[in-house]
């Protein structure tokens, strides 16, 4: 029962921080929508594209999330896949 608790915590652990991760991922998604949506009124507004430089940036941070994404994806799939592991050793154990 104790070793079940324990266990419990440790997976709510371990969704708090996917948790905290998928929002901190949400907001720098929610600001770079953000900055992109004012690069295209002004480019309307001017009535020209946005400066390459400026498109280069915008193109190099979603880059920069795109690999933030993947490890915080593989980084979740190896916190899964410790848990499951627990799990298997602890039925094993109990057998």
């Amino acid at each position: 029962m104790l070793s079940r608790l324990q266990e419990l915590r440790k997976e709510e652990e371990a969704l708090l921080r996917v948790r905290a991760a998928l929002h901190g991922q949400l907001t720098r998604l929610r600001v770079e929508e953000l900055a992109l949506q004012s690069m295209i009124r002004c480019g309307q507004q001017s009535g020209t594209a946005p400066p390459p430089a400026v498109a280069e940036g915008a193109h190099k941070t979603l880059g920069q999330m795109d690999n933030e994404a993947a490890i915080n994806q593989t980084e979740l799939r190896l916190s899964l896949q410790g848990h499951e592991e627990e799990e298997e050793e602890e039925e094993e154990s109990d057998s």
